[in-house]
């Protein structure tokens, strides 16, 4: 059972999230507040937080470093801002995922469980991740496809590892370019659409209906 620290400012969609965790057989942790929500990380194990951003006390982006500097906690956003741009800022900030209020209790608990395995995951003996029918070689810069060799290019090898490595996470545009080309390449996304339609080709059953290399758009990629 995963604890969940719950932080949102409105009594009916605590009661609504802590339902939806029980059914799933997660304990709800609930705060109101930023100040609550900090101070509740010292009262006993939290494995992953659920982030409203309209809080009464402070603007919950300004939570997610802290959350992740202190703990090293998933953070899921639930939000009812629709704009693109802040959810990218909750991404640049270390967020693992956002849910646009009103969500749907299914998904938001299949995105709470991708988080959860995303930062569990690692890196397995030898240096070999594995993400479904993908091996990727981190020492030996080699992919196999199930079992079979694949000839990628350092940038889509970098692309891919990026993505791995971030278990589900969605990585934003911005900070895949930024690891891959550098910081003076952030706003260049027109090489990452390359280089992603380049991976698809090559490792996907169908390219046009990407399975393993999801797009989020406006927003960056995940490895489903």
């Amino acid at each position: 059972m995963s604890r969940i620290l719950c932080v949102d400012d409105e009594p009916a969609i605590l009661r609504l999230i802590g339902a939806v965790l029980a059914r799933d057989g997660h304990e709800a942790v609930t705060a109101a507040d930023g100040q609550s929500a900090l101070a509740a990380l010292g009262r006993g194990q939290i494995d992953a937080v659920l982030l409203d951003l309209g809080l009464p006390d402070r603007d919950g982006l300004e939570l997610i470093p802290l959350f992740r500097a202190r703990a090293g906690l998933p953070v899921i956003v639930l939000t009812a801002r629709g704009d693109v741009a802040e959810k990218v800022a909750a991404l640049d900030l270390g967020a693992s995922d956002y849910v646009t209020k009103p969500f749907d209790g299914d998904e938001l608990l299949a995105r709470l469980r991708a988080a959860l395995r995303a930062a569990g995951a690692t890196v397995g003996a030898g240096g070999v991740l594995v993400h479904g029918p993908v091996e990727l070689d981190i020492p030996r810069h080699a992919v196999r496809l199930s079992g079979e060799p694949v000839a990628l290019t350092p940038k889509e090898f970098a692309v891919l590892r990026v993505l791995l490595t971030a278990g589900g996470r969605i990585v934003t545009h911005a900070e895949l370019l930024e690891q891959v080309w550098g910081k003076a390449h952030r706003d260049d996304v027109e090489y990452l659409r390359v280089v992603v339609r380049a991976l698809r080709l090559k490792l996907e059953e169908d390219p046009a209906q990407p399975m393993l290399i999801r797009n989020e758009p406006g927003i960056g990629y995940r490895a489903a």
